[in-house]
């Protein structure tokens, strides 16, 4: 058993942050040196439609990435980590259940880096975007280191 999880009750580690923050560098570190599944929305949408992002089938990615970690769980892995920006309370909220204990992991990398770390001219309009519209982390929501 690791990190914080139970047998009662797995641990559904949600990664928060900014586009280019060094989410999916971390989450994939801790994946591979503590063996825990991963799910990914970004890897879900070049699954699905072969892009980065289309607006029309946001709701089948979300829907997949629940059911994949959720079947995880089913499985009996009892600590999965979910690589997505989660930058409102709303988004995060949407990843807590009494099915599993919900820690979130913030990737606190200022928007002037993450503007830095690339060139496409939709990404920095999705992180200045993102960034206006930051939620922190409240009081409410479990915090992991």
């Amino acid at each position: 058993m690791s990190l914080l999880a139970t047998e009662e009750s797995p641990l559904l580690i949600v990664f928060v942050g900014l586009p280019r923050s060094g989410k999916t560098t971390l989450a994939r570190k801790m994946s591979r040196e503590e063996c825990i599944p991963m799910v990914n929305p970004d890897s879900i949408r070049l699954a699905l439609h072969g892009q980065q992002f289309y607006g029309p089938a946001e709701p089948w990615v979300w829907a997949m990435a629940r059911t994949m970690a959720e079947s995880l769980f089913l499985a009996g892995h009892q600590v999965v980590i979910l690589d997505a920006t989660n930058t409102t309370k709303e988004r995060r909220s949407a990843w807590i259940s009494k099915k599993w204990k919900t820690v979130f992991r913030l990737v606190d990398t200022t928007v002037d880096v993450c503007l830095e770390r690339t060139t496409d001219a939709g990404l920095r309009a999705a992180i200045q975007r993102m960034a206006t519209n930051w939620e922190p982390l409240g009081p409410d929501e479990a915090r992991m280191f």
